[in-house]
């Protein structure tokens, strides 16, 4: 998938747990978990601005685009 999702990184920067987190921003840990693996098809404006604020970051904090040449080599 062209765009990744790096929460794994903010979490890991703000010593913070999946759980932790989805208690925080109001979402289930599975539903989560689906997010931060980059297997879901779409992500709430307010979901996004409920991580922004709880992980202190911008969406591209979050969020990034690969080519799809990137996205193959980490594969």
């Amino acid at each position: 998938m062209p765009i990744a999702v790096d929460i794994d990184v903010m979490l890991a920067r703000r010593k913070m747990s999946v759980g932790e987190l989805a208690d925080r921003v109001g979402i289930t840990p599975a539903n989560l978990a689906v997010l931060k693996n980059g297997r879901a098809k779409a992500v709430r404006f307010a979901t996004l601005a409920a991580l922004c604020e709880v992980l202190e970051c911008q969406p591209g904090d979050l969020l990034r685009w690969e080519t799809e040449a990137e996205d193959a080599v980490g594969d």
